[in-house]
């Protein structure tokens, strides 16, 4: 009989990061990120293929650095923040696919749309900080196409092409803390 032993981790949001790059006028990307968002990982020791990963961002604190760029990506072109204020993302799998890496799939749900997207996940360690806590990292990769989440504005460009690509480019940097332990009743 084998046992398992999955501990809790939440994000340490300081020390994570959840970004974005979309294809401008053809010629070049935008980039931005996700300045709120919180996550948990039901991580499992033994074999990291069975843990589960789920985190709640806060679709109103998108960043590109322009605000009034940003101040579109809020509206009902785009996220519309005030009748969908979250995107939500939910494992259903883990495949160990080499050493450290990993294949995580899951729900994403913008705009209360739901669709499966796969990210690719590096292992980066685990390691005690300066005060004791117990501490996780990985990288994960992937890409979406908006228009499957309702995120269908658009502008034609006289040279040809579009003002905003479909494709996203997803890139995040995730550092989690092991949760204290419950304690005993």
């Amino acid at each position: 009989m084998t046992t398992t032993t999955t501990n809790s981790w939440n994000l340490d949001t300081v020390h994570s990061g959840i970004n974005f790059s979309v294809r401008h006028m053809v010629v070049s990307k935008v980039r931005g990120r996700f300045a709120k968002f919180t996550g948990n990982i039901a991580l499992d020791e033994s074999d990291l293929a069975r843990s589960v990963v789920e985190a709640t961002i806060d679709a109103s604190s998108i960043d590109t650095g322009t605000a009034q760029r940003d101040e579109h990506l809020k509206s009902a072109d785009f996220f519309d923040v005030e009748h969908f204020p979250e995107i939500r993302f939910r494992g259903t799998g883990i495949e160990k696919v080499g050493t450290e890496r990993y294949r995580l799939t899951g729900q994403l749900t913008i705009r209360d749309v739901s669709r499966e997207i796969a990210l690719d996940v590096e292992y980066g360690g685990r390691g005690k900080d300066p005060w004791g806590n117990e501490r996780v990292g990985f990288t994960a990769r992937g890409a979406l196409d908006r228009k499957d989440f309702g995120l269908k504005w658009n502008q034609a460009l006289e040279t040809g092409g579009v003002l905003v690509s479909d494709r996203v480019e997803l890139e995040l940097e995730l550092q989690a803390v092991k949760a204290a332990a419950a304690q005993a009743a």
